[in-house]
């Protein structure tokens, strides 16, 4: 039986001198750093560059949670009655099948729980079928790990290794620039303007992917990991350079290109949101509906100040799929996408797609980014798109 996280870990955030105390000895002194200089574990396609299409766009298809096991033995969670007898994993690949087809993505993310390594009889098996959907499609994908991914036969670093050898993946395991950092598969990706513009040597969108670890390694505080400091002063010096670059020649701009921010464990700002200043749903039952780390490590501060990043995606919580905006950052789910992981018997799987558009130069060439725009669907029987949003857009991006 697959427990919820929630029968494992509470999700209330601890206060005052005393826990104070043991945030700063936990992110002092309980790092983890993995040293990455002088090692290889990359895949020549992994540098393939990303553009926006001839159409001035680019779309990203985020499938969160997917939970995947052994394929057609591995039985679904929380369905109807009436599909007990037939769910299994490979509904999950339907799914994704599914949702590249009808949206036909330009990047597709993989956001972590990709599989459930104590379910899963063999780890590499396992992601070879998980993935298998998006390498055939010829689409380029990435990932990130979630907290049950190392859980099999496989260790959270082989785990990446063995992504970042995959087929058509853009993953990579560490940026190659950083003597230590921790965790595995930290790293980030830089999306052209349109081939044949001015824009098509610079990087006009931003993607950033971040391990948000499993559990926590500090004894006294229970729940989940964090995103620990050498992960932030990667983040921030990666966001600057960028900035400085895209502020510079050729086609010097006067404002940052945004970004996006890709994990799995939400940060603990996600529980700022009530019903009355979000878009979506909020259905986790315990606590405040949010299972964040215990630690705050000041991360959606890092990202405020650095100032590019527009949006935050993130799974973990499966029956949450909500986009609320904080101090100018949407931070968002995409809902719970696999048959394999929990979920609610009549509420529908389901997935986010972002789209990122261009606008026009006054001579009618593609510039840079415009708009930024989100919407979920559901694995119904109409495959029904729900909360489409804006996210961003220039018009008021400067002022957020």
């Amino acid at each position: 039986m697959v427990l919820s996280k929630r029968s494992v870990f509470g999700t209330n955030i601890e206060m005052g001198f005393g826990f104070m105390v043991l945030v700063l000895v936990a992110l002092l002194f309980s790092f983890s750093p993995i040293c990455v200089f002088g090692e290889k574990h990359e895949n020549p396609q992994n540098h393939k560059k990303l553009r926006f299409d001839k159409n001035g766009e680019f779309k990203i298809l985020q499938v969160a949670d997917m939970h995947y096991a052994n394929g057609k033995s591995t039985l679904c969670l929380n369905v109807l009655p009436s599909q007990n007898g037939s769910c299994s994993d490979l509904n999950t690949t339907s799914f994704v099948q599914r949702m590249i087809l009808a949206e036909k993505p330009n990047l597709i993310v993989f956001t972590g729980d990709n599989i459930y390594g104590r379910d899963s009889s063999d780890s590499a098996k396992s992601m070879d079928a998980a993935f298998a959907p998006a390498i055939a499609s010829n689409i380029p994908w990435v990932a990130v790990l979630g907290n049950h991914d190392q859980e099999g036969s496989l260790s959270r670093e082989g785990v990446m290794k063995y992504i970042v050898g995959m087929k058509n993946t853009l993953s990579q395991f560490n940026p190659s620039e950083v003597h230590t950092i921790d965790g595995f598969g930290n790293y980030n990706l830089e999306v052209g303007g349109v081939e044949g513009t001015d824009f098509e040597n610079k990087s006009v969108l931003n993607l950033y992917f971040i391990d948000s670890g499993d559990y926590s390694k500090v004894p006294s505080i229970s729940g989940y990991d964090w995103i620990k400091p050498s992960q932030q002063l990667w983040f921030q010096r990666t966001s600057e350079k960028l900035q400085k670059a895209y502020k510079s020649g050729p086609m010097p701009q006067k404002n940052s290109a945004p970004g996006l921010a890709y994990f799995h464990i939400p940060l603990p700002e996600y529980a700022s949101f009530d019903k009355s200043n979000f878009t979506g749903v909020k259905l986790e039952p315990d606590g405040n509906g949010i299972s964040s780390a215990k630690v705050n490590s000041g991360f959606f501060a890092t990202l405020v100040q650095a100032g590019d990043v527009k949006a935050v995606f993130t799974g973990h919580d499966h029956l949450n799929d909500f986009c609320g905006k904080l101090t100018g950052i949407n931070l968002c789910y995409a809902g719970g996408f696999g048959y394999h992981a929990y979920g609610k018997a009549g509420w529908s799987r389901r997935s986010r797609v972002v789209v990122a558009r261009l606008e026009k130069t006054p001579e009618g060439a593609w510039g840079d980014v415009k708009s930024i725009n989100t919407w979920k669907r559901l694995d119904d029987q109409n495959f029904t798109q729900i909360d489409g949003q804006v996210l961003w857009s220039r018009s008021f991006g400067r002022k957020s």
